[in-house]
């Protein structure tokens, strides 16, 4: 099986009952052109995090898709034509599990990311596929966390002076006079698992005028929530395949790139750390057809597809490249030879994906088009991660900015990228808006 996301299978039990759902959201993927965090008051700030950390616990298996109000926003939200309209015919549902929904970190517009509270509520919205950034703390266990070094903006280390004493660089408020702004940086590697596991998850962000640390922490996206925000459980690696196999979906965990010097510590390689990350799948007896395994770095999935080729034959390769000056050419020049590796599912920004044509309708851009002439599959991200569309979507519709301008065309960029693009599944901040796009075209 070399990743055919949407024709995977859809057996399992479905979704359990969940919460209504508000309005809102979007991560970064530490892009450029994404909006600055709104500031927050330090008071709040403060008391979020008081809580202690929940263990995590075995979730029963979801029952029932639960979409919430959003998916139905957007459709009303839409101009009127026959994509709103087939929208709207199905609205009453039935809504089952999709794998052509991806839960990118988890449902991180409201929760906070790699949290057992953010991948209950992905599954929960329909997503048949769940994210777990993998990458390792002081004593090499393998933890779920965007980046190594972001625990000063996802957790509340730099509340506790034991923890954020030991960061590679502890807070520093910020400075009017000097013109710097506040900074801290925070990383698994600076601690133990023992000591990661007492963290309480926080929405992603920080205020760099700060010049305190409650203060620093009160930095969450206008377009997000910190309703949900009082205290998220931090999961292992090893904790989140036991939880995404509970819930009933299959797993894309992505190998972080390390922020230390590897090999770390003289002995522990790339190679160690990419198998470190297949071997507890395997030692949880996970069929490798659930794992779809992803990097940027393409030297992992070469390396998968040569030591563990059960797993690499439907590893993913993240191609950043797009985001770099010159990269979009070279990316799309490259498609052969990518594929000569043995690579079989590449993953773009949606950006990459489509243009304009001259009626200034989206359509499949010629890096779609070179990736389907080389023989590639594609996935990609993130939808539901650019706040409102009004003023044209920001980074991930970049290519696409003249035609984007209310939240509807969520749905518009969707079915595009579904229909043309022709795209396995798509990572979305709010899976919720997915599943019932895939419901509705029976993806």
């Amino acid at each position: 099986m070399h990743g055919k996301f949407r024709k995977l299978t859809t057996q399992g039990a479905l979704v359990a009952s969940w919460l209504l759902v508000t309005m809102g959201c979007a991560k970064s993927e530490r892009a450029a052109g994404e909006e600055e965090p709104s500031l927050m008051g330090e008071d709040l700030a403060s008391a979020r995090h008081v809580a202690r950390p929940r263990p995590p616990s075995p979730s029963r298996r979801p029952r029932s898709v639960q979409l919430g109000p959003r998916p139905y926003y957007l459709v009303e939200d839409m101009e009127d034509g026959p994509l709103k309209r087939e929208l709207q015919r199905c609205s009453e549902g039935p809504f089952r599990k999709s794998d052509f929904s991806i839960g990118h970190r988890g449902a991180c517009l409201e929760f906070p990311e790699h949290t057992k509270e953010s991948y209950e509520a992905a599954a929960r919205m329909g997503a048949g596929i769940l994210e777990c950034d993998v990458t390792f703390t002081k004593d090499r266990q393998l933890v779920c966390r965007h980046a190594q070094c972001d625990l000063h903006t996802t957790t509340n280390i730099l509340a506790i002076p034991a923890l954020s004493a030991k960061c590679t660089q502890p807070f520093q408020p910020a400075d009017p006079v000097a013109g710097t702004p506040a900074s801290a940086n925070c990383c698994t590697s600076d601690i133990t698992l023992a000591e990661f596991k007492t963290l309480c998850a926080k929405m992603d962000g920080a205020n760099p005028n700060a010049t305190t640390v409650a203060g620093y922490m009160a930095g969450t996206p206008a377009f997000r929530t910190d309703l949900y925000s009082t205290c998220g459980t931090l999961v292992t690696h090893k904790e989140s395949i036991e939880l995404i196999s509970s819930l009933g979906a299959k797993f894309t965990p992505e190998l972080k790139a390390p922020s230390v010097t590897m090999p770390y510590e003289g002995d522990y390689t790339q190679e160690r750390y990419a198998q470190q990350m297949i071997d507890e799948y395997k030692a949880l007896r996970i069929p490798p057809g659930h794992v779809f395994a992803q990097s940027f770095n393409l030297n992992d999935v070469v390396y998968w597809l040569g030591h563990e080729p059960r797993f690499g034959v439907q590893a993913v390769y993240l191609d950043d490249r797009v985001d770099a000056a010159g990269g979009y050419d070279i990316a799309v020049a490259s498609m052969p030879d990518i594929a000569a590796k043995g690579v079989k599912i590449i993953a773009p920004p949606m950006w990459a994906l489509v243009t304009l044509d001259a009626s200034g309708a989206i359509v499949p851009s010629t890096y779609a088009t070179a990736a389907r002439s080389a023989g590639l599959d594609i996935i990609t991200w993130t939808l539901e991660r650019s706040g409102p569309l009004a003023t044209g979507g920001g980074h991930y519709f970049q290519s696409v900015t003249r035609a984007i301008d209310n939240d509807g065309d969520t749905f518009t960029m969707l079915d595009v990228l579904a229909q043309k693009v022709k795209v396995l599944g798509i990572f979305s901040d709010w899976p919720a808006t997915v599943t019932y796009y895939a419901n509705c075209k029976g993806l």
